[in-house]
């Protein structure tokens, strides 16, 4: 060792301190940072572990909340149908009841109307009596029995001869709901008469209705079903006017 410079105790002793100091070295400096690293690798797991963990929750709960806000839309818009239904609704059966109101304030009116006119045309089928009696006895030149004449008249208006509707010995009507309609209003007598006639012919069950319509002229006019009876002045008159173009 001396040949190459080398003292024995000096390298002994360097070798000895060198392998304190990495003793040392590996106890309170080496150990403790792996150690230090080991602690900062796991919390670097746990960290993306955690991240990981939170990133899942994250996405349950876009999930969650995507499926809750498709409820409340699904939700919205049935409440938006239900509320527009019923919307319609009410404002269908506000309609219905408004035309209802409407059908009987018309039908009221109509009614009224028609009671105001069969009231005029009664006073003046009494008007229209009494001018023809007058007339007839202005052209004869001499006074006529004036009860005859009104017997006469109110034959004419009502197609009553002798207590009987005369046209009904001459033709059968149906058995249905039966119409009577005269030119002017029947008195309450008349409209007796014509129905203990027809009672008699089809039965007090058939429901009988009186109506009035100038047009027609004077008699009477009678429906039944399909079937109609023809009277009436008007009626006459247009078979005189076919028969003469006929000829």
């Amino acid at each position: 060792m001396e040949k190459l410079g080398l003292n024995l105790g000096y390298l002994l002793f360097h070798t000895f301190n060198f392998l304190i100091i990495t003793i040392l070295l590996y106890a309170f400096a080496y150990r403790p940072i792996l150690k230090a690293l080991e602690n900062r690798r796991q919390k670097i797991a746990q960290g993306l572990e955690d991240a990981q963990t939170a990133a899942a929750e994250r996405a349950r709960a876009e999930q969650e909340a995507a499926r809750i806000l498709n409820d409340a839309q699904a939700n919205a818009a049935r409440l938006v149908r239900e509320a527009t239904e019923r919307a319609e609704q009410a404002a269908e059966e506000i309609r219905r009841a408004a035309e209802a109101e409407a059908r009987q304030i018309r039908q009221e009116a109509q009614k009224a109307a028609e009671e105001e006119r069969n009231r005029l045309l009664a006073e003046l089928r009494g008007q229209v009596t009494a001018i023809a009696i007058a007339a007839a006895q202005k052209l004869l030149g001499e006074a006529l029995d004036e009860q005859r004449q009104r017997a006469l008249l109110n034959a004419f208006f009502s197609g009553i001869k002798d207590g009987k509707v005369a046209v009904l010995e001459e033709v059968a009507i149906g058995s249905d709901a039966v119409e009577v309609v005269s030119a002017l209003p029947l008195t309450g007598e008349e409209q007796s008469t014509i129905q203990r006639s027809l009672q008699d012919r089809l039965g007090a069950a058939v429901p009988i209705h009186f109506r009035v319509d100038p047009a027609i002229l004077g008699g009477l006019l009678i429906r039944s079903g399909s079937k109609v009876l023809d009277a009436s002045l008007a009626g006459q008159l247009t078979d005189l006017r076919q028969t003469l173009q006929e000829q």
